[in-house]
């Protein structure tokens, strides 16, 4: 039954009505940040807005077209079409010739029109007569035409966090948005918040869901036993026992990282059948070749993100295969963790010793004066030296004794980068 216009949608009425209410997206709506500098020059442009469910993209476009004082024509790409492009065209042209009002037209899910209805836009955008916002779940890169690429400004949305969404549950419960609930267990907020997987609607219509459940029974307080009774499989946190989502990938995590492939793609599929974001999968999956293959198999990372970008163009069911097979290569391949524990030593080492001056032979000389001043000299450009190695030479500020913060291990191709810098090291120690 569709919802009475005078009872919107819980996510509906708590949408934000100024930047200042919007809550995520601060590498793109913080001070200083791409989209806040837009909001404050006055001046519309026609822009993507790339991004999973849930994150925002809608609550920006209005944004945009409230903060221009223009008019909003909202066109979906699933239900919509030419005529409906035409029509947006018509209120434009009309609305421009009454005054000269802005008009901003809003493309939902513009990856569902075809090439030849995303090209219509292209001379009104061109023209002026409309700024262009697209919204899109899929790369743009693959499923908008290059032609309005070209004309708009990709901005990438990131799915919200933790603590933004405990701020969405905090205000739904501060503004009395659901009158029939008072409070929310931390444990059920908890609960609610990994199941919402970065969807700010998904946690607002399970809310709503909620709500009406607790009416029914005369709840005001909702525990984390009776939101698992009410919404049960819904909230079952990726694993039909009811194990925590974050130790279900923990489990994946440690299986490849154990070099099991069928205990990692025993993890891989639970979480993938229980609703885990395959996109999430993936960021995990790219995290897992850095940090506990990495310079072992180089080819690890690579893969990885060939995955990730498998699914970005094929989505679902399809793409989950590419991040199977990674799975399953990260799980065989040799395992190092020696750039992960050097990039930590030395973020530990510089954030304990402070800045040291740069050696002159070091710096950069692109004037005159640099050159006056030393910058550069007797720095020796080791592609003219023996075999493209300056031996003995010091690249680390004057003082400093030469640490050892990669130590590769012996296996995979770390084995042949150790004999190298063994190599390397005797090198240097004949020629001091």
């Amino acid at each position: 039954m569709a919802t009475s216009s005078s009872h919107p949608p819980l996510a509906e009425r708590l949408r934000p009505k100024n930047l200042g209410e919007v809550i995520g997206q601060q590498h793109l709506l913080g001070q200083g940040m791409p989209l806040r500098i837009a909001f404050e020059s006055g001046q519309p442009h026609s822009c993507i807005l790339w991004g999973p469910p849930g994150v925002g993209k809608t609550t920006i476009a209005r944004l945009m077209a409230s903060s221009f004082e223009a008019h909003f024509i909202t066109i979906s790409a699933v239900l919509g079409g030419v005529k409906e492009i035409r029509e947006a065209v018509e209120q434009a042209s009309i609305w421009q010739g009454q005054g000269g009002k802005r008009t901003i037209v809003f493309v939902d899910e513009v990856h569902r029109f075809n090439k030849s209805q995303q090209d219509a836009f292209l001379p009104h955008v061109e023209s002026g007569l409309f700024t262009f916002i697209g919204a899109t779940t899929e790369n743009p890169s693959f499923e908008v035409n290059s032609a309005l690429l070209s004309r708009a400004v990709v901005y990438v949305l990131q799915p919200l966090d933790e603590p933004d969404l405990k701020k969405i549950v905090a205000r739904v419960l501060a503004e009395r948005a659901l009158p029939a609930i008072e409070n929310i267990a931390n444990e059920a907020v908890e609960r609610l918040v990994a199941y919402a997987d970065g969807d700010a609607r998904r946690l607002l219509n399970t809310l709503e869901s909620l709500s009406v459940a607790a009416r029914a029974e005369s709840i005001s307080e909702v525990s984390d036993a009776w939101l698992l009774k009410v919404l049960g499989e819904r909230l079952r946190r990726y694993d039909k026992g009811g194990e925590q989502f974050y130790d279900t990938i923990s489990a994946l995590h440690k299986s490849v990282r154990g070099s099991d492939p069928d205990a990692a793609l025993y993890w891989f599929m639970r979480m993938l059948d229980g609703g885990a974001e395959p996109r999430y999968m993936a960021r995990r999956l790219v995290r897992m070749a850095s940090e506990d293959i990495g310079l072992a198999d180089p080819r690890a990372l690579r893969l990885a993100l060939d995955a990730a970008e498998v699914y970005e163009r094929l989505g679902s069911p399809e793409g989950e295969l590419a991040l199977a097979q990674c799975v399953v290569y990260l799980a065989v391949a040799p395992k190092s963790n020696a750039v992960y524990k050097a990039f930590n030593e030395v973020k530990a080492f510089i954030k304990k010793d402070g800045t040291r001056p740069v050696p002159l032979h070091l710096r950069n000389a692109p004037t005159k004066l640099m050159k006056e001043l030393d910058y550069g000299k007797h720095y020796r450009y080791a592609h003219d030296e023996e075999d493209g190695f300056a031996a003995g030479e010091n690249y680390f500020p004057e003082g400093m004794a030469a640490p050892a913060f990669y130590r590769p291990v012996n296996r995979g191709l770390e084995i042949r980068i150790a004999d190298k810098l063994n190599e390397l090291k005797l090198k240097n120690q004949q020629r001091n």
